[in-house]
């Protein structure tokens, strides 16, 4: 998609940070991290926000790496990403963990076709290694035993599975663990919001945000961190109007070594396997097996850095009316939508890859001194000022269309006279046949001797005089016993016969005619039905609506959705101003196993009711259309299946219902549970000044919802009911995973958050200090150099060196013969590690100290480790209480005095303060000691 590209476009720029590495081993045994102390990434986060779904796939059924042997092995894989993560950020007030529920029906579609394809993708691999599998041991090849175990189905990673059901006790249970034994949990609020909360993950996370922007506490200068692998992350993140807004990912490195799926070796793919066995490697031969594993790389995405750089791009002078910056990221989100999104598909003229989103901006720029004002406005859309933008696209579309295709005829050519390079400096070499043919080893056959060498070897030479007369004849075809055939017949290809087959393109944009040609084999109607056209862009101008909506305000019906599949042209956007854009209110989301019987195909019923299961598969069934077993992908001009079009047929939803009506009295109670939707649980340690204020409620068995008192949870506002199942101080927590013990867990209550909204707009706050410099946005400056760009967040950050003295002891004891580039070869310092290069100390000659004085030995952990990483009993360690943690003396007083002089909301301020933050004036009352001269802090 366009957030993909957007995505890498930034990779190129400041805005990207790598992130400082935290796992630390000692003899091959991870060394626990005290999240408690600062971060050496030189930041203090606020809020961490765990997309989760971004984390079950990888640790469920990961691509460069073993898969998980069973389901309590991929909740260990969970808990243990969580924590790297939770290691690497170390939020101060709050971690909110979402995982994706029920989503609007407008998702639906797409959820519908990715499973469908993946169950297709998964059956045809599964049979296409089984015939590869088959050939190779046909012709004496090597291959592993194949393991009879059930493959995993990714499906089952969907809201209203047992699955799901399962994960939720397992994160319950995973956040009880951690605020019991780990420090940097302990005045921690934690929220999960796992399937049955209606709403897709990042959504839920960014109704949150919104939410807490609207209440009178809210501290506009909270640091957020969003962790998840979605593109789209960036477009929400820049939607919350947030000044300080971080997302955390996996750093993508693109073309992975995979194993084979058939031998287990690398270097190939299951295709390309002949069943050799693999080759002894050096005296250690028993470790060749195991993959080689590392540890997945993360990197930040700083959205200020973004933000500097759109200024830049969208600044514009001599406009009728005042520029609004924020007003301008708005409309930049709402353009990238043509692009590209999840809920409707991109315009035909605009392609990401040809730099369609700068000429979205040059076409706003040039028409914005026209439209009187903005395109948006906090989620609302000015359809006669978008209707401007795409008609002045759509006089730009046959030109468009014709670039296009000259650009990808000279990318062919180019590729063409690439090959013929290749094919004369490494020409091919046919495979010897006969006796010097080679021999699958493990052939129980003998190997056949070797008789006349001589003649053997003058007939290969003639065999392959023959092949190059016949590639030179192009009238030349072969008879079945492979011999020449000088009749004719079949007529052999072009010299680039090694080139992939071209999908027949049936539309021709390039060509004259375009549009009446799309709209015949795209939707089966003719361009002059003026009618259906209208009804096409209605739809789409509905869909714009939605997702703005979507993005900025929150779901605004959960039953509409786009009704094709394809989108119409820009130049189709004309009288869009007149059309209604307005959704029907009180929709409400389908339940889990309603949503499993509209995403699902027939080869994932098993994860539904056996009635339920039977609607899928029985050809009575009323519902049965909805499930076809095969179904076509309209490559629609892409070049791989996974870009294509799957034509899928929509689910009627008062057809879906019908059916479902007959079945539901069959759900068993555990199943009409999975069926309900649920919404957040909040949980905090007996250590956090909310604990008290929460036993407190559930002493009194008060039945109705209560405020959150702001200033004992960091500001977060929101309303509290008892929940049924929490457990409370003392209480022993069922460990769900069988090779996890029990453990006691402080408290639990649901939370049901007021449904406030805020407007689009920057409240007061510290602006962030600019990272770019004049270098950033010219190739060359400062006398003919580049600059260096800001890569972490401390902008006052020295960069490593040594000193004078450091230099002397270096000359002093390198040897002086040694000859080695440099003047100081890459060798050990005197009396370190065993140097063999060392010089024996005189007598009264004192040992010369390490040179690296920064690196001390690591601390002690300060708390238990947990009980995933460790099995023996644990005791509870006894930490002080750092200076952002000290808020109160008695947990018994709620008092809001308490709190004055801790910062301007009257909650205690993070240890993101203890940084610059742009090198700010320092606000008194604050309750510790300046940083450093030197900006950094010293850790380990």
């Amino acid at each position: 998609s366009c957030l993909k590209v957007c995505f890498q476009w930034l990779q190129k720029r400041p805005a990207v940070s790598p992130v400082l590495p935290q796992a630390k081993e000692c003899n091959g045994v991870k060394v626990p991290i005290d999240t408690s102390k600062p971060n050496p990434n030189e930041v203090e986060f606020d809020n961490l926000y765990l997309d989760m779904n971004g984390i079950i796939h990888p640790c469920t059924h990961p691509e460069d790496k073993p898969a998980p042997k069973n389901e309590d092995e991929m909740m260990v894989a969970i808990f243990e990403y969580i924590d790297r993560i939770f290691n690497i950020v170390r939020p101060r007030r709050l971690l909110y963990m979402a995982i994706d529920g029920v989503a609007p029906r407008a998702k639906m579609n797409q959820q519908r076709s990715r499973r469908f394809r993946a169950s297709k993708e998964g059956m045809e691999a599964a049979e296409e290694k089984q015939k590869i599998r088959q050939e190779i041991l046909a012709k004496g090849g090597f291959l592993p035993p194949e393991e009879v175990k059930e493959r995993f189905d990714s499906n089952c990673i969907t809201p209203g599975t047992e699955f799901m059901d399962n994960l939720a006790k397992c994160l319950r249970y995973y956040i009880a663990d951690r605020l019991n034994s780990d420090p940097g949990w302990k005045n921690l609020t934690v929220i999960l919001s796992d399937a049955s909360a209606p709403g897709e993950g990042e959504h839920k996370i960014m109704d949150y945000i919104r939410r807490q922007r609207a209440q009178p506490n809210h501290d506009p200068n909270t640091h957020h961190c969003l962790c998840g692998a979605d593109a789209d992350l960036i477009m929400l993140g820049l939607a919350t109007h947030e000044p300080n807004f971080t997302i955390i990912r996996e750093e993508f490195k693109p073309n992975k070594p995979k194993p084979c799926a058939l031998c287990n070796q690398m270097g190939h793919e299951v295709k390309d396997c002949q069943g050799l066995p693999r080759e002894k490697q050096g005296k250690h031969d028993q470790f060749a097996d195991t993959l080689p594993v590392s540890e997945q790389e993360f990197i930040f995405i700083r959205l200020c850095v973004l933000r500097e750089y759109l200024e830049r791009e969208l600044t514009m002078a001599s406009l009728p009316f005042t520029f609004d910056f924020e007003r301008s990221v708005d409309d930049w989100v709402f353009m990238c939508f043509f692009v590209g999104n999840d809920f409707l598909p991109h315009l035909p003229s605009l392609e990401i890859r040809e730099g369609a989103i700068d000429r979205l901006v040059n076409i706003y720029k040039n028409v914005v001194h026209k439209t009187g004002g903005y395109l948006t406005e906090s989620g609302f859309v000015n359809l006669q000022r978008v209707q401007m933008i795409m008609l002045a696209v759509g006089e730009v579309e046959d030109s468009i269309f014709k670039k296009r295709k000259d650009d990808d005829d000279n990318f062919k050519r180019r590729q063409k006279e690439k090959r013929k390079r290749l094919k004369v400096i490494f020409p091919s070499s046919p495979i010897p046949g006969g006796q010097f043919s080679p021999q699958a080893l493990g052939n129980r056959s003998s190997p056949q001797a070797i008789c006349n060498p001589r003649q053997a070897a003058f007939e290969m030479r003639m065999h392959d005089r023959q092949n190059s007369t016949t590639a030179a004849s192009p009238n030349t075809s072969l008879t079945p016993d492979g011999s020449p055939s000088l009749g004719g017949g079949i007529k052999r290809k072009a010299e680039d016969s090694d080139s992939e087959p071209e999908p027949e393109d049936n539309i021709r944009l390039w060509e004259t005619g375009w549009k009446q040609r799309y709209y015949k084999n795209k939707f089966d109607v003719d361009a002059s039905d003026e009618k259906f056209r209208r009804k096409v862009v209605q739809s789409y101008v509905e869909g714009l609506c939605w997702v703005l909506r979507y993005y900025y305000q929150g779901c605004a019906s959960w039953n509409w959705y786009y009704p094709f599949h394809y989108a119409p042209f820009a130049s189709d956007f004309e009288g869009i101003a007149d059309m209604p854009s307005d959704f029907e209110k009180g929709s409400k989301p389908f339940k889990p196993l309603e949503q499993l019987m509209g995403v699902f195909p027939a080869a994932s019923g098993n994860f539904l009711p056996p009635t339920w299961r039977k609607l899928m598969t029985d050809p009575e069934s009323s519902i049965i259309d909805f499930y076809p077993e095969d179904f076509a992908i309209d490559l629609n001009g892409k070049k791989y299946a996974w870009q294509g079009v799957a034509l899928l047929p929509f689910v009627d939803e008062r057809r879906l219902r019908a059916a479902l009506e007959e079945v539901y009295p069959d759900l068993t109670p555990e199943e009409s549970r999975r069926n309900s939707l649920g919404g957040d649980v909040l949980f905090v340690g007996k250590h956090h000044p909310l604990c008290d204020f929460i036993v407190e409620q559930y002493k009194s068995k008060s039945g109705e919802a209560v405020d959150i008192p702001p200033e004992l949870c960091h500001g977060i506002q929101g309303k509290l009911t008892l929940n049924d199942n929490a457990v409370l101080p003392d209480q022993v927590v069922q460990s769900p995973v069988p090779m996890l013990r029990d453990l006691t867990q402080n408290s639990a209550v649901r939370s049901v958050n007021s449904g406030l909204s805020c407007k689009a707009v920057q409240l007061k706050t510290l602006k962030p200090a600019p990272v770019l410099k004049p270098g950033d946005w010219e190739k060359t400056n400062n006398d003919g150099r580049p600059w260096r760009p800001q890569l972490g967040f401390n902008r006052d950050r020295k960069p490593v060196h040594l000193d004078q003295s450091a230099f002397r002891t270096l000359g002093h004891t390198m040897p002086r013969d040694r000859a080695m580039p440099g003047m100081y070869p890459n060798a050990v310092p005197l009396g370190a590690y065993g140097s063999p290069y060392a010089r024996p100390l005189m007598g009264s000659q004192q040992q010369i100290p390490k040179l690296l004085s920064n690196l001390r030995p690591q601390e002690s952990w300060r708390g238990p480790t947990p009980l995933f990483q460790q099995t023996p009993q644990r005791t509870a360690g006894a930490t002080p209480l750092l200076a952002w943690n000290r808020m109160l003396q008695s947990p018994n007083q709620f008092q809001p005095a308490q709190y004055q002089g801790l910062g301007p909301m009257g909650y205690p301020q993070r240890p993101e303060d203890r940084m610059d933050r742009g090198r700010q004036a320092y606000g008194p009352g604050r309750p510790y000691p300046l940083p450093p001269p030197a900006g950094r802090y010293s850790w380990n």
